[in-house]
C-alpha cells in the first residue's frame, strides 16, 4: 500500500429542488385552489473520522464528491424528496483545510466525529405558501437555493506509528524497503532521503505506518544538516 498524507478534493452539496405551481382540478370540486409542494433540501458534505485508516490514499483515484440535488415539489401538495448526503472517511488526525492550504477548517481528532463541510440547498416554496386573502391564486414559486461548491486540502498529521531515526546512510531506507512495498531512493552516499519515505508494514491483521526519517548528524538540534523539522513542533 502506497501511503498519502495530503490530498486535494472538490466537494458539492447538493441544490434544492424548485417549488411547484400546482392546482386543484377535481371533480365537482367547485373551487380549486394552488397546491403546489415545496422543493426538497438538497443533500450535505459530511466529513467522518473512522477506525481502521491509516492513509489518503483512496483520495488519490477519487476527487470529487457531489451530494445529489433536492427533488421538485409536486402538486397535491406534495413536497420534493431531499437530496442524499455524501460522506468522505478520513483517518483520525486529518486536518481540512482551506483552498489555500492553511487555513485549518476543522480538526478531525476522535472517531466518529462529523462535520458537515458544506450544507445543502434548501428547497423553494411552491405556490401554496403564497396564498393570502389578496392573492388567492398565486403562479409563482420559488427555485431551490443552489449548493455549496468548494475546493479542499485534506492533510494528515500523524504520519506514521515508527520513525526510523539515524546517521546517514546507516541502511534506514533498506530496512523501509524490506518491511514494506514502499520503494525508496537507496544508494551508497549520504543524504540520499532528503524527505521523509513512509510505507506501511503489516503483521497479521494488524497495519502501522513506517516513516524513515532523514539521516540526523551532530547539531542536528541547532538546525544543521536537514535539522529535526520533519519531527514537528518540538
Amino acid at each position: 500500500m502506497k501511503f498519502l498524507d495530503l490530498a486535494k478534493v472538490y466537494i458539492r452539496s447538493g441544490s434544492g429542488g424548485g417549488g411547484a405551481v400546482s392546482f386543484r382540478r377535481e371533480k365537482y370540486v367547485e373551487f380549486g385552489g394552488p397546491d403546489g409542494g415545496d422543493g426538497g433540501r438538497g443533500g450535505d458534505v459530511i466529513i467522518e473520522a473512522v477506525q481502521g485508516l491509516n492513509t489518503l490514499i483512496d483520495f488519490r483515484y477519487q476527487q470529487h464528491f457531489f451530494a445529489q440535488n433536492g427533488k421538485h415539489g409536486m402538486g397535491q401538495q406534495r413536497t420534493g424528496r431531499g437530496g442524499d448526503d455524501i460522506t468522505l472517511r478520513v483517518p483520525v488526525g486529518t486536518q481540512i483545510m482551506d483552498e489555500d492550504g492553511e487555513t485549518v477548517l476543522v480538526d478531525m481528532i476522535a472517531v466518529g466525529q462529523k462535520t458537515v463541510i458544506a450544507k445543502g440547498g434548501n428547497g423553494g416554496f411552491g405556490n401554496l405558501y403564497f396564498k393570502s386573502s389578496t392573492n388567492q391564486a398565486p403562479r409563482r414559486a420559488n427555485s431551490g437555493l443552489a449548493g455549496v461548491e468548494r475546493t479542499l486540502w485534506l492533510n494528515l498529521k500523524l504520519i506514521a506509528e515508527v520513525g526510523l531515526v539515524g546517521l546517514p546512510n546507516a541502511g534506514k531506507s533498506t530496512f523501509l524497503g524490506e518491511t514494506t512495498n514502499a520503494k525508496p531512493k537507496i544508494a551508497d552516499y549520504e543524504f540520499t532521503t532528503l524527505y521523509p519515505s513512509l510505507g506501511v508494514a503489516q503483521i497479521d491483521d494488524e497495519q502501522f505506518v513506517i516513516a524513515d526519517i532523514p539521516g540526523l548528524i551532530e547539531g542536528a538540534h541547532e538546525g544543521q544538516g536537514y535539522g529535526r523539522s520533519f519531527f514537528g513542533p518540538h
